[in-house]
C-alpha cells in the first residue's frame, strides 16, 4: 500500500506532528549535549529520534514509503530544532533533567498522532493504541541507545503507561462522538499530566526485585 499524506498541510494534526518532531529533536539534542558530541552527531541523533517512532509505525502499518519521504519538511524541522538547541545549550546552563519536560510533551504529541493515523486506516482499536505507544516511545528508545544510555522507558517512572492511557483515552473520546481535534488535545494534556505526576512523585509500576 503506497502511503499518501493523511492530513492536509497547515491542519492542526499536521502542525502537531511537526511540533512533535521538533520537541523530540530538542530532547535528543539536550541528551546528546551531555555526551559532548559535535554538531553533526547531535543533528543525526536528533533527526533519527524525531522521525524514528513514526517510521516504525508506518512500516508496521504498511504505509510505504514512510511519511517523511513524502514530506521532507519533517527532516528539515528536526535539523533546525537540533541546531538551535545545540547553540542554546552552549550558552545556557540547563538543569541535568531539564529534558524531561519537553520529553513528556513529545511523548504526548507523538502518542495522539500515531493513534490518529492508525485510526484513519480503520485498524482495530487495540492496534491503534499500540501504534500510538510505538510512535510515542520509540524515538526516545533510539535516542538513548545512540547516546549509550539504558532507554528511558526501562529506567524511569511511568512512561509507556502514560502513553497507553493517553492513546486509549483518545480512542474512547473519539468513539463517543467528541470532535477529533478536541479529543486529541484532551488526550495530550492527560498524557503530559500523568507523565509529569510520575516524575514529581516517582510513580512507577511494580518492579521485579532480585532476591538476596
Amino acid at each position: 500500500m503506497r502511503a499518501q499524506p493523511v492530513y492536509p498541510a497547515m491542519s492542526l494534526i499536521y502542525l502537531l506532528d511537526l511540533s512533535a518532531v521538533a520537541v523530540c529533536a530538542i530532547t535528543a539534542t539536550l541528551e546528546a549535549h551531555r555526551r559532548e558530541l559535535d554538531m553533526f552527531g547531535v543533528a543525526v541523533i536528533a533527526v533519527i529520534a524525531g522521525i524514528g517512532g513514526g517510521t516504525v509505525r508506518d512500516i508496521l502499518l504498511g504505509r510505504l514509503p514512510v511519511y517523511w519521504v513524502h514530506d521532507p519538511i519533517y527532516v528539515v524541522v528536526g535539523i533546525a530544532a537540533a541546531i538551535c538547541t545545540f547553540y542554546l545549550g552552549r550558552k545556557l546552563s540547563l538543569p541535568k533533567n531539564f529534558f524531561l519536560l519537553p520529553d513528556a510533551i513529545g511523548l504526548a504529541l507523538f502518542t495522539v498522532i500515531g493513534t490518529s493515523i492508525a485510526m484513519s486506516l480503520q485498524v482495530h482499536w487495540f492496534i491503534a493504541a499500540l501504534m500510538g505507544v510505538i510512535t510515542g516511545v520509540f524515538g526516545g528508545v533510539i535516542r538513548d541507545i545512540l547516546c549509550n544510555e539504558v532507554p528511558l522507558i526501562f529506567r524511569t517512572d511511568i512512561y509507556a503507561t502514560a502513553s497507553l492511557i493517553g492513546a486509549l483515552l483518545f480512542i474512547a473520546l473519539d468513539s463517543l462522538g467528541m470532535a477529533h481535534n478536541a479529543a486529541m488535545i484532551i488526550a495530550m494534556i492527560v498524557t503530559v499530566l500523568i507523565r509529569l505526576a510520575a516524575i514529581r512523585w516517582h510513580i512507577h509500576l511494580p518492579r521485579l526485585r532480585a532476591h538476596e
